[in-house]
């Protein structure tokens, strides 16, 4: 039976806005006609035209955080401990320990582009909109959030564009089993830049990065930087987003990817 697949990550790349820029990529490219400097020395006496029509390997060398790019956040990401309202607080896990399961399952998209950047979204709008789309969510489904941010990936206001998960409207999905979530925003929290003008006029630390923070009570993970999901439906999909092993870190790339095949859904019960 045929499957379609929808690609759900932005690219890494240089020079398009998709971080604050202290923190953007930085990739440097090797092509055939400049990477023999990189052979040589294996094989000494080797000349470049000795090689089949003059040409080495293509290679790239890339600075990266392990947040950017399309990439899975760890528990460890949000705090240091998790499940304290499960009544067993324990260590954060991190990328490594993250899992598999959490990382292929079916998805359910929420529809939020209608929100104004900077909104703070509440248990009440993710309720509203599952019903809405008339879907009961399930444990370990994966709920992307679809904000207009992802629209404006690549522009110079993406990363203060689009609204946010706020705690409570987190801890509604963590409540009923989810375990993995993700935005096609810079961040699963409301644009840095909104809340920091809350936060000058209440002072109310708490407002700060609440939707991650609620991690402390439930460990989960959340994907950010998705992309595409403006072309999936409400549900009927998987999501398979297996993040890089990476030993003791707060999270790690991956290509998110929608799966729509009849046989995978119908071994859902």
């Amino acid at each position: 039976m045929p499957r379609k697949f929808v690609d759900l990550s932005i690219f890494l790349e240089n020079d398009v806005l998709s971080d604050p820029p202290a923190f953007a990529p930085k990739i440097q490219y090797f092509t055939h006609e400049d990477s023999f400097e990189q052979i040589e020395p294996f094989f000494p006496g080797l000349k470049k035209e000795d090689l089949p029509d003059g040409e080495g390997w293509a290679a790239e060398l890339v600075n990266l955080s392990t947040h950017n790019g399309t990439h899975l956040d760890a528990p460890y990401h949000f705090h240091s401990t998790m499940n304290k309202a499960l009544g067993h607080q324990e260590r954060s896990i991190a990328i490594h320990e993250v899992p598999l399961e959490w990382c292929f399952q079916p998805g359910v998209k929420l529809d939020f582009r209608h929100f104004p950047d900077g909104y703070v979204v509440t248990a009440r709008d993710v309720e509203a909109e599952l019903e809405r789309i008339h879907h009961t969510l399930e444990p370990l489904e994966i709920v992307a959030v679809n904000t207009r941010a992802g629209s404006r990936y690549g522009h110079p206001d993406f990363v203060s564009a689009g609204c946010g998960m706020g705690y409570e409207a987190t801890m509604y999905l963590l409540e009923r089993g989810v375990r993995l979530t993700g935005t096609d925003a810079w961040s699963w929290d409301a644009p840095f830049v909104h809340t920091a003008k809350k936060y000058g006029e209440t002072g109310d630390a708490s407002l700060i990065w609440e939707g991650h923070k609620a991690g402390r009570d439930i460990g989960y993970c959340h994907l950010e930087k998705m992309h595409n999901l403006e072309a999936l439906p409400p549900d009927g999909f998987y999501i398979s987003c297996f993040p890089h092993k990476i030993r003791g870190a707060s999270a790690g790339w991956t290509r998110a990817v929608a799966i729509f095949d009849d046989a995978l859904m119908a071994t859902v019960p």
